[in-house]
């Protein structure tokens, strides 16, 4: 008979419990009537009769479209991080990380989201603490750099269509200037990373410590450091790994967070009579303008930012504002309300799975 494994460290213990706090049941009331309740105001404001005509005609098959990426992005996130944890997780384990992993991105801020909480999430699973931040910092690192590879793409693309041309000019210019300062900020945060993890770990500890040591951050100090040895294990961790782990880890990553924004797409070429393949690029550019917003927003999930916002940004593919309010609730639905749900019923036996 084998015998039991040994208990976790009491700081992990401790993030255990926090993160079970965080992700109780309770705190899934305000987000979702924060979310229903923008959705309902967006219906009250436009619903006429005879608004909702273009249901009748809409097409099964880009709504099943729409599941089957919905399912090849979720196959996808299992896959990228069973293989990212160097198949440590069995197929099922992967399903539950993944799980916990999406409610949590539900539940706390979107500038938290699950990343924060994922070594948690994978040391529950009996990986050591040391590998899951390594794992963790490669999601993260792959993840960051999908997004500064692809957003110079999307500019060229989609030039001026990039922001609503129906915003005032003011806003226009503001959110401009948050999409620059989020694209650098990201660009900075990955090019860390990649010289922490493949050239100089040491100097990169180096230099955390030593920002922090200014007066106005010195309360950081001690955060900064833990941050720096963080990359300097993970560093160690990841150095025999091959170039077929990388080539497989970036193929899955980009698979999955382009199948993320084509979801909307989708959702609306079942609504519309026609979608040409030039909207459809132009609306994919704009999901990455429409997430800067929900980056910056401080309710969980981005509840009520998320939904408010979706009109401004890709009302005009649509048509009538009925007709946007309801395609709101669907992609929230199948996008937010369904993990949350999947969330639900799986944590009481993700908390309850001894280590």
């Amino acid at each position: 008979m084998p015998s039991p494994p040994p208990p976790a460290p009491p700081d992990v213990q401790a993030a255990e419990s926090d993160l079970l706090r965080q992700l109780r049941p309770s705190r899934l009331i305000w987000p979702v009537l924060i979310g229903l309740g923008v959705v309902g105001f967006l219906f009250w404001r436009s619903y006429t009769p005879g608004s909702l005509a273009p249901l009748a005609d809409a097409k099964w098959e880009w709504l099943l479209i729409t599941l089957l990426v919905l399912w090849a992005r979720d196959l996808g996130y299992i896959y990228r991080i069973r293989h990212i944890a160097e198949c440590e997780l069995s197929w099922g384990q992967a399903f539950g990380v993944i799980a916990i992993w999406e409610f949590a991105s539900c539940v706390l801020p979107s500038a938290a989201g699950g990343t924060a909480v994922a070594p948690v999430i994978l040391t529950k699973e009996g990986i050591p603490l040391g590998k899951s931040l390594a794992y963790t910092i490669v999601t993260a690192l792959l993840d960051n750099l999908y997004y500064v590879l692809m957003v110079p793409l999307v500019v060229v693309l989609a030039r001026k269509e990039l922001y609503p041309r129906e915003l005032d000019s003011a806003f226009v210019e503001t959110l401009r200037v948050l999409f620059i300062v989020s694209y650098l900020a990201v660009s900075a945060y990955a090019g860390l990373l990649l010289y922490a993890l493949f050239v100089n770990p040491f100097a990169v500890r180096r230099l955390l410590v030593r920002v922090s040591s200014i007066r106005a951050l010195r309360r950081f100090r001690r955060t900064a450091y833990r941050h720096g040895q963080e990359m300097v294990n993970a560093s160690v961790q990841l150095r025999g790994a091959g170039w077929l782990y990388w080539w497989r880890a970036s193929i899955s990553t980009v698979f999955v967070w382009t199948a993320r924004y084509a979801v909307i797409g989708c959702l609306i070429a079942a609504f519309v009579p026609a979608m040409t393949s030039h909207e459809f690029r132009f609306i994919f550019a704009r999901n990455l303008t429409y997430k800067v917003l929900l980056l910056i927003a401080v309710t969980p999930g981005g509840s009520g930012i998320a939904e408010g916002a979706f009109p401004t940004f890709f009302g005009r593919f649509i048509g009538t504002a009925a007709m946007t309010s309801f395609i709101v609730l669907l992609y929230r639905i199948v996008t937010y309300y369904f993990y949350l749900l999947v969330g639900l019923l799986y944590l009481p036996r993700w908390a309850g799975r001894r280590r």
